[in-house]
């Protein structure tokens, strides 16, 4: 029993320094770049340089592991605004609508910290899984029964509002109008004159 309850703590303790490791690093990188040192990222993290290279051997590894994290960060946000109990096709991609024009701290922050990653997709495992998760939103969306032109046009506009949101050029009330418009034209409604 106490064998197990300490792997139990470790893999507790493991899954904290991971999670320290990944936060400080988001904050490094929208703050100084990819370039910032590894040592302050684990002193940020309140973990040891070694620490960080348990769970993260290399930046690349680091890199890697913040891309994912913050794919599966976004799947879980707009799954959290998926309402099951509509019954007309376009479910996720309204959610996807409501996610990014929310104004949660985790889009903008997505938004306003890119220009900061410049080079990422350099790394091909970064790559791979920016074309990976790129593959699971066409086919949530294709399987969601809409028409692949609206869906295009819908998403594309949400992005393009929700980094609008995250640089303060557009005020909320006018974010809300566009957000209904949005939500409507997966509804089948149409942009009126």
């Amino acid at each position: 029993m106490d064998a197990v309850s300490d792997r139990a703590r470790q893999s507790r303790n493991s899954e904290r320094t991971r999670a320290a490791v990944l936060s400080a690093a988001v904050r490094a990188f929208a703050e100084k770049g990819t370039g910032v040192s590894l040592a302050s990222i684990a002193k940020d993290g309140g973990v040891s340089k070694g620490g960080l290279l348990h769970h993260f051997p290399t930046r690349e590894a680091l890199i890697v592991a913040l891309v994912d994290d913050a794919n599966r960060r976004f799947r879980a946000a707009v799954q959290s605004h998926l309402d099951l109990s509509e019954n007309q096709p376009g479910k996720m991609l309204r959610a996807y609508v409501r996610a990014l024009c929310s104004g949660a701290e985790e889009t903008v922050e997505y938004f306003t910290s890119a220009p900061s990653w410049v080079g990422v997709y350099d790394i091909p495992e970064v790559a791979d899984l920016s074309r990976a998760d790129e593959r699971w939103w066409a086919e949530q969306f294709a399987i969601d029964g809409l028409p692949a032109d609206r869906i295009f046009v819908v998403r594309r506009a949400a992005e393009g509002l929700a980094a609008a949101m995250a640089y303060g050029g557009q005020p909320a009330d006018e974010v809300a109008v566009q957000r209904e418009l949005l939500l409507s034209l997966t509804l089948g409604g149409h942009l009126s004159a």
